[in-house]
């Protein structure tokens, strides 16, 4: 083999490209914009920036993409609500779904691909989306299906929220619980792994993905009719600690967060413990995190519980300088960073 030029490179492990490496690209694709194009941009690329948002006068255009890579049962529904969610916490409401479905050579069947479609299918009809596109192949080198979504929504401008909206003095919420996604997942994909947890502990587990459900849209709509609301996001790989980071990095600001605030769900922490995940780490999808105006925490709170949807106050927005802490009885801490999924390892 000839040799490389330059120092050996140590491959990343599976997950997000790390943050600081990520923003790094990012500094040098902003120059490139043509001055036409930048004038419409309103939201553009950036840590903790999960969907872009373009002027189109009167209305602004929300786009996001996200692919689904760690599940492979029911990948349709996973693909357009994670997709949805990243819409939602804009403000937005989507509206038109893509998908682009990588399907593995050798182990693709046609009940395979109708059964992906049928997923996608019904989702969109849940959330009253329509399909208007995408791509299908079968792709060399695949061990499992990918679906890569792209989701279009609308917003009028006096009602945008921006992921860099949170300022000191907010509120943070959670709604539901962690880890939603993950505890769904890791059920599903690992259920010969849990047999001695019981059958009807998992099937609760696998049934997350409908209840309490890892779609956030109406989390999001419920939240914004009641109050004041700065800034939305909706944590997914990292689970809420990065999440709560990227909110932080977004915003320029420090959080201080209740450990013992933080709703996990008890099957979340059950599995967790089996396993030896940290439920922090573990991807989320199904809970919103939101930053609110401090006057505005209890109506929101109640208007959450009156549709149905759990909620808790977790902490605070602070003065950047200050950090990013997690306080317990102990005292306080730098809240973890998780450079990879905890779901991850369970994948290597």
């Amino acid at each position: 083999m000839p040799a490389r030029d330059g120092p050996v490179q140590t491959p990343y492990p599976l997950g997000k490209l790390p943050a600081g490496h990520l923003a790094r690209l990012l500094a040098q694709v902003a120059p490139a914009y043509p001055t036409d194009v930048l004038t419409r941009v309103v939201l553009g690329p950036g840590v903790g920036h999960d969907a872009a948002v373009i002027s189109f006068g009167d209305r602004y255009l929300v786009a996001k993409t996200d692919p689904i890579t760690f599940a492979s049962d029911e990948i349709g529904w996973y693909a357009v609500h994670v997709n949805a969610n990243d819409v939602a916490c804009t403000g937005a409401t989507a509206r038109f779904f893509l998908a682009t479905l990588l399907l593995p050579e050798g182990h693709t069947e046609p009940g395979l691909v109708d059964t992906i479609f049928q997923q996608i299918a019904d989702a969109c009809r849940h959330l009253g989306i329509a399909l208007v596109g995408g791509h299908t192949e079968i792709t060399h080198g695949l061990e499992r299906a990918i679906v890569v979504g792209c989701m279009l929504g609308e917003v009028a401008p006096e009602r945008l929220v921006r992921p860099d909206g949170a300022r000191p003095g907010d509120a943070l919420l959670v709604t539901k619980g962690i880890a939603v996604e993950g505890t769904a997942i890791i059920a599903r994909e690992k259920q010969d792994d849990l047999a001695g947890l019981g059958g009807p502990f998992l099937e609760r587990c696998q049934g997350f993905l409908h209840d309490p459900g890892i779609s956030v849209v109406q989390d999001a709509a419920v939240a914004l009719a009641a109050g004041e609301v700065h800034a939305l996001h909706d944590p997914t790989e990292g689970g809420l600690a990065t999440g709560l980071w990227e909110l932080a990095a977004a915003a320029g600001v420090g959080l201080e967060v209740d450990e013992t605030a933080i709703p996990v769900l008890p099957e979340t922490h059950v599995l967790c413990e089996h396993l030896g995940l940290i439920p922090l780490g573990l991807i989320a999808s199904g809970s919103l995190l939101l930053a609110v105006a401090p006057g505005d925490v209890v109506p929101i709170l109640a208007a959450l519980k009156g549709a149905g949807i759990a909620a808790a106050h977790i902490g605070q927005a602070v003065e950047p300088e200050r950090g990013v802490v997690l306080r317990s009885a102990r005292g306080g801490r730098a809240l973890p960073r998780f450079e990879r999924d905890e779901i991850a390892r369970l994948f290597e």
